[in-house]
């Protein structure tokens, strides 16, 4: 149950009420939808890209005016201050809609280009606590499924199933799990993605066939975390803004989806390839590739015409096609999957098994769930009143992590890996 809104310390109001404007501050702030391209023009270059016409693609995007979103954001970023851990949220949330605004008014332009890679990292970026960078993850996720064989047309993966036949099946789970009605499924002609969550709705791209993995993945990725977070979020009674995801918190939100395929078994080493193919397409399109060359690298790495399409107009969202521009938002996939797998396996160790759960009760970011505990442990903050179904069974949840970071430290060598099939 939530904490009623008049029981919140009148210290604290000040917070709630800075919290009301940010929230009407962003309401026309719509990243996706501002730098996506309509669906007629991906369906005519697909099919003459099918047929070997690669012209580059010509879009047109509105360039909205955000200046007086951007004052706002600005002034509800200088009231916040950074002394307490709520003034400090809502000023990294401001400033990460601030940046996200001054991203989009240059739509179209390469000024896209760096406030993206600000939002959401550049491939070469470190993972923390590592000498290695989030292009080296993505290298060795693509080269370990080329080792296991894995490629993206996999035979014993049908696509059967119609986004009709998926919209009832998914209606009816969500609504024995969340309640009657509580969301929506609905089919999406115009959606690019194969699917959208948001907190109420649930999103189908219409026409498509989809399989039972992406069944699994969809029910994980999109409904169990990012319509569970969002639904959670709006239980809060302080911060509203918990409700929606603020682009600073992108990385951890889509790194603990992609982590909810991989504790529930919904994910398939062609899934990691084709997150890790996006990163090194990213790193391609900003060393110079063109739309034309990172589409014939996809197509080149087993994936089917209209994904290639797809997949290398997820990374000209918004930018020039001629190269040297990139949106950067799918650099977060991988980098935020190991930052959230990290963060578990150490809550574990310590036996922190409350700061994983107070992860689910809004959009936050791993920083938040850390700041704002004082917060959580007085009630003004609300625990999660849903919990993904792989996080109700902790002890199978500690098992695979435990084994994983085991197995982790084995350095198999292969001469060793020979002697060991000869002794079978």
């Amino acid at each position: 149950m939530s904490t009623p809104a008049e029981v919140i310390p009148a210290s604290l109001r000040p917070y709630a009420v800075l919290d009301k404007r940010l929230l009407v501050a962003v309401r026309g702030i719509n990243i996706l939808s501002t730098v996506s391209w309509s669906a007629s023009l991906e369906d005519r270059m697909i099919e003459e890209y099918g047929r070997g016409h690669y012209a580059l693609p010509e879009v047109n995007y509105k360039m909205p005016d955000l200046s007086e979103v951007r004052q706002e954001l600005a002034a509800i970023e200088s009231e916040a201050g950074k002394d307490d851990p709520l003034g400090d949220y809502l000023r990294r949330t401001a400033e990460s809609w601030r940046i996200a605004a001054e991203m989009l008014e240059a739509v179209g332009t390469d000024g896209v280009t760096a406030p993206s890679i600000q939002l959401y990292g550049r491939p070469g970026d470190a993972i923390p606590g590592s000498n290695r960078s989030n292009l080296d993850a993505a290298r060795y996720f693509v080269e370990l499924s080329d080792e296991l064989g894995a490629d993206l047309h996999d035979d014993d993966i049908t696509a059967n199933i119609s986004s009709e036949r998926l919209r009832t099946d998914l209606a009816k789970v969500l609504d024995a799990f969340f309640g009657a009605g509580k969301i929506t499924v609905e089919i999406d002609n115009d959606l690019t993605a194969k699917a959208a969550a948001g907190a109420t709705r649930i999103r189908l791209r219409g026409g498509t066939r989809f399989s039972q993995y992406d069944r699994h993945q969809l029910l994980n990725h999109e409904a169990f975390v990012h319509s569970l977070t969002a639904l959670n979020g709006r239980e809060q009674p302080l911060l509203a803004s918990l409700a929606r995801t603020s682009p600073r918190v992108t990385a951890t939100q889509e790194g603990l989806a992609v982590f909810a395929e991989l504790m529930s078994g919904a994910i398939d080493i062609a899934r990691l390839k084709r997150i890790s193919l996006r990163i090194l397409a990213i790193d391609m399109a900003l060393n110079g590739a063109d739309f034309v060359e990172v589409y014939r690298f996809f197509n080149r790495c087993g994936q089917s015409v209209a994904d290639s399409f797809h997949s290398a107009q997820r990374v000209f969202r918004g930018v020039p096609l001629t190269g040297g521009s990139a949106f950067a938002k799918d650099n977060v996939y991988l980098s935020g999957l190991l930052d959230v797998h990290t963060f578990f396996r150490w809550a574990l160790k310590e036996r922190r098994l409350d700061l994983l759960r107070y992860l689910f009760a809004g959009k936050l970011s791993l920083h938040d769930v850390m700041s704002l505990e004082p917060y959580f442990i007085s009630g003004v903050l609300v625990a999660p009143r849903w919990l993904p179904p792989w996080m109700q069974h902790v002890h199978g949840l500690a098992g695979k992590l435990a084994f994983s970071l085991f197995i982790n430290r084995i350095r198999m060598s292969k001469v060793e890996a020979e002697s060991l099939s000869i002794g079978m």
